[in-house]
């Protein structure tokens, strides 16, 4: 990200007088050696489009705006509805200095706290859990749902000192964050240590940085022996492939190349190490647009996205305020004005976890853990202590104890954060992550050919998205095979548009195929008996495909336990394919069944029923889009090529 320039001697004598008497201002660590602190007028506004990137003369400015949970309104996805304000820090003043003199001018006093403790029983979090995994997960909502509970406390002492205090202890105590910061506005205070840079977008590159899985140090620290045994976790893998998918799809609907991946990485830091990929791409968007698109990491919501939303709503009973939210700074291009549109700002944005907010007196620090098939409850509970831990012990608000599962996890938190050990340099935890790889799909690791001509080049389809944005990765894949892809929601789509497309990919989504109940589940119920009856070339992928069985007269039935997320090598007409899956409902066939009239059926030896052909129509049960499609590609060629008739499919 661009940078100021360095400071005078003089600008550094000033800090004192830049952050006293109510002046709001904001203090960030992005480097090893440097604060940056940003001071400047507040102005709250509505919606992301309203963030002021330039002013009355079309100058362009630099933002620091705290966007809230409740945003995700402007998606159309549901949340309680706090009104925390979108706030923007209009910087008048953005100064660089020195840690070590900000580190000896901030205070460093104690900051008591007043009856600490979670909001949410252990036991009643442990139930939420499996309730979760039982009447969401099991009912095919979605592949993992982050659900948050709260610490709390009173805090008796000035804000802006206690929030002083909290900075400069987490300067010290904490390590390998993204960005560490304090916010001060007026009734508002963030301070924390965020390890997972959720987008930035620098000269037209956009990245994200999903996180995912939380391995909690022992006591003396990480060794490569337990490093290793939570890598070799089937749970904490399977969490970060699913993170991955849900940020392709929101990288494949902002960048032109739709994003490719490196990693497995480690993020070590003081008392907690993850798991992480890097995703990169190209968009020429306005960063606004951006971040809109990617409202918000699915390692803090869930997937898919829009029922993450519902499933937050329902199980937690308290709005979000800026938890899961984002600090995103708008810096503006050398030169830059209101001409020059998504091109005049640069954006780096923190997702707002590991967080301490005071208001009124009261400290809180929302922490969620990753809700997918394999989750143990009380394991779940474990990891929402752990993370609150690496806050409040960073911090030096309470002692370890306070929020340790049991006692044997007791540490000294008074104790500076141990040396970094750099167990991703150990040979055998770099072959271990490199070992993830060879899992995934070719094509999102590697780089494609912008040249290249698909083989279905000069056709067109429509793509119906059924509220899993997959849909962005499915168009993305069917425009490298030659297609020219519309997506449409599946509200969105006449009868027709049904008739007249050359084809129609009917899409993912969540819920139950019988349900027909719901307005979405009846809709694509008739566009799948629509276009089948029409004869004219159609693709059926996972809830489709489930009601294309029923509609050629295949039974459907829910699994026996979820595949959310779950890699599996099947055999797609004579040909074995590794394809991921993402479904909790199955159409099922006697075994041995291969054809119930025109459609032809591959199916499992338990009459599990994987893709289906017939005339102009053919559909999947897998993602063929998915990270964990590594076949995905070739059978995506294979289906399509039948769909439309083509004599090699």
């Amino acid at each position: 990200m661009t940078r100021p320039d360095p400071p005078s001697s003089a600008d550094r004598a000033d800090l004192a007088a830049l952050i006293a008497d109510g002046a709001p201002f904001a203090l960030i660590a992005r480097t090893p050696d440097t604060v940056e602190l940003l001071t400047g007028d507040v102005v709250d506004v509505e919606l992301l489009a309203d963030i002021p990137l330039h002013d009355a003369t079309g100058r362009a400015r630099e933002v620091l705006a705290l966007v809230p949970y409740r945003q995700v309104r402007e998606r159309g996805f549901a949340c309680h509805d706090d009104g925390a304000p979108l706030r923007c820090l209009v910087v008048a003043d953005h100064r660089e200095l020195p840690r070590a003199e900000v580190m000896a001018r901030l205070p460093a006093h104690p900051v008591p706290l007043i009856e600490p403790g979670f909001d949410i029983s252990d036991e009643d979090y442990a139930q939420i859990v499996r309730t979760v995994i039982a009447d969401e997960i099991g009912r095919g909502e979605g592949a993992n749902f982050v659900i948050r509970r709260d610490f709390t406390a009173g805090v008796d002492g000035d804000p802006v000192t206690t929030a002083l205090t909290w900075f400069r202890a987490l300067l010290e105590h904490e390590r390998g964050a993204y960005w560490t910061f304090a916010v001060v506005t007026d009734g508002h205070i963030a301070v924390g240590a965020s390890p997972e840079a959720h987008v930035s977008a620098q000269d037209g590159v956009v990245t994200m940085n999903p996180i995912s899985g939380t391995f909690r140090h022992p006591a003396g620290g990480a060794t490569v022996e337990t490093l290793t045994e939570f890598l070799e976790s089937t749970k904490e893998t399977e969490e970060l492939f699913m993170v991955v998918d849900e940020e392709l799809k929101m990288m494949s609907a902002v960048c032109s190349d739709g994003g490719r991946i490196t990693g497995p990485h480690l993020k070590e830091m003081s008392r907690l190490t993850h798991t992480e990929y890097v995703l990169r791409g190209r968009s020429r968007l306005d960063p606004r647009d951006i971040l809109r698109e990617t409202m918000f990491a699915p390692t803090v919501t869930g997937s898919p996205m829009q029922n993450a939303c519902t499933v937050i709503a329902r199980h937690e009973a308290t709005p979000r305020g800026y938890y899961s939210g984002v600090a995103a700074l708008f810096t503006p291009r050398p030169g830059a004005t209101d001409t020059d549109g998504g091109a005049s700002h640069d954006l780096d944005a923190p997702i707002l976890i590991r967080t301490a907010y005071l208001q009124d007196g009261r400290l809180r620090v929302p922490v969620g853990a990753t809700l997918v098939r394999h989750s143990d409850p009380y394991g779940e509970v474990g990891e929402t202590h752990g993370k609150a831990a690496g806050v409040l012990g960073a911090i030096g608000a309470i002692p370890r104890e306070l929020v340790a599962t049991t006692a044997s996890d007791a540490i000294d938190e008074d104790a500076p954060a141990p040396e970094p050990r750099a167990l991703a340099d150990d040979a055998g935890i770099a072959a271990l992550l490199a070992s993830r790889n060879g899992r995934l799909a070719a094509f999102w690791l590697n780089p494609q050919d912008p040249g290249e001509v698909g083989p279905f080049a000069g056709r067109s389809a429509i793509v119906i998205d059924a509220e899993d944005r997959f849909t962005t990765m499915l168009a993305h894949q069917l425009r490298h095979l030659g297609l020219d892809v519309e997506i449409l929601p599946w509200q969105d789509v006449d009868d027709r548009r049904v008739d007249t497309a050359e084809l129609v990919v009917a899409g993912p989504g969540p819920g139950d195929p019988r349900d027909v109940s719901s307005e979405r589940i009846r809709r694509m119920r008739d566009i799948v008996r629509r276009r089948t009856a029409s004869g004219r070339p159609l693709l059926a992928v996972c809830l489709s495909h489930q009601i294309l069985a029923d509609a050629v007269g295949v039974g459907l039935a829910p699994l026996a336990a979820p595949h959310q997320g779950l890699q599996k090598t099947v055999d797609l007409f004579g040909v074995d394919a590794s394809i991921g899956f993402y479904n909790t409902f199955t159409a099922r066939v006697a075994p041995g069944v291969t054809r119930i009239g025109d459609t032809e059926i591959a199916a499992g030896p338990d009459g599990d029923v994987f893709a289906l052909r017939g005339p102009s129509y053919a559909s999947v049960q897998g993602h063929l889009e998915s990270i964990l499609s590594r076949d995905g590609m070739t059978t995506l060629e294979r289906l399509v090529g039948h769909a439309l008739g083509y004599s090699a499919a």
